[in-house]
């Protein structure tokens, strides 16, 4: 069975990633010393309920998503988070440029 721990930490780091933020300025944002991201994120310790709520608002990410580590999602879930990850991107022209070629060509 895999460590919660480990499993949370790890999909902190790759959103936060995802999200163009360095370790130290995602720190800073959410209240954090660097060290003490760098022990959630490695798994080697647990998030407060605050450092939570933080991390949420930062990435901009429902609870779900963070705690979701697979499984399927059904239709209405997807087009869901397809809007929301839009959203995200709605300023950046060189992302939603990406973003409608892909959709092009799927579709």
């Amino acid at each position: 069975m895999t460590d919660i721990k480990e499993s949370l930490g790890k999909k902190i780091k790759n959103l936060r990633k995802s999200k163009g933020f360095s370790q130290i300025e995602f720190a800073e944002k959410i209240g954090l010393s660097t060290n003490g991201l760098s022990v959630i994120e490695t798994g080697n310790g647990f998030l407060t309920a605050d450092t939570l709520e933080k991390i949420l608002t930062v990435l901009n990410i429902e609870p779900d998503e963070l705690f979701s580590f697979g499984g399927t999602k059904n239709e209405q879930q997807l087009y869901k988070d397809v809007i929301r990850l839009l959203e995200n991107i709605k300023y950046d022209r060189e992302k939603l440029a990406k973003v409608y070629n892909i959709i092009k060509y799927v579709v």
